[in-house]
């Protein structure tokens, strides 16, 4: 049994192999990337309108977008720390798979594990910032067999 914990939730019907992979996923980027025992965080998949009504409310930017994080850092009743929520567009993430031509279980957890880092408080607002979020992303991918680049700057 993991130390981490990663609830994946959807609007759409989702396979339980997916959902276990994009798991997989949040759990990987907890484990190796400085998160302390017992943390939990949630992914969220949703369409396009709620992420940008979500983009709006919290960032001010009336757009949708892949992937938002809401740092929460609670603690839990049973002890450990709820880090918070990583909510995903679905359609984004499709659309990002398909221009960049790599599966959308890739896509995905490339969101997811991007999500999770910022969760960490790992950032990219400066390019020396962005090379080290882009290679550990990189590297969580490879560890998963995966292989997906990020469309953002």
């Amino acid at each position: 049994m993991s130390a981490y914990r990663a609830d994946v939730q959807s609007a759409f019907p989702l396979s339980p192999t997916l959902a276990g992979r994009l798991e997989q996923a949040a759990v990987a980027a907890l484990e190796r990337h400085g998160a302390q025992s017992g943390c939990e965080v949630s992914i969220m998949l949703t369409d396009r309108d709620e992420i940008r009504r979500l983009n709006r409310e919290y960032r001010g930017l009336d757009q949708a977008t892949d992937v938002l994080s809401f740092e929460l850092n609670e603690a839990l009743p049973e002890g450990g720390i709820y880090l918070g929520d990583v909510v995903i567009s679905l359609p984004v993430a499709q659309e990002q798979a398909d221009s960049g031509e790599h599966e959308l279980l890739a896509e995905l957890s490339l969101l997811v594990i991007h999500g999770v880092l910022h969760l960490l408080g790992h950032d990219h607002t400066g390019v020396d910032d962005q090379a080290e979020m882009w290679s550990r992303q990189a590297e969580l991918l490879e560890e998963l067999g995966l292989h997906a680049t990020p469309t953002e700057d």
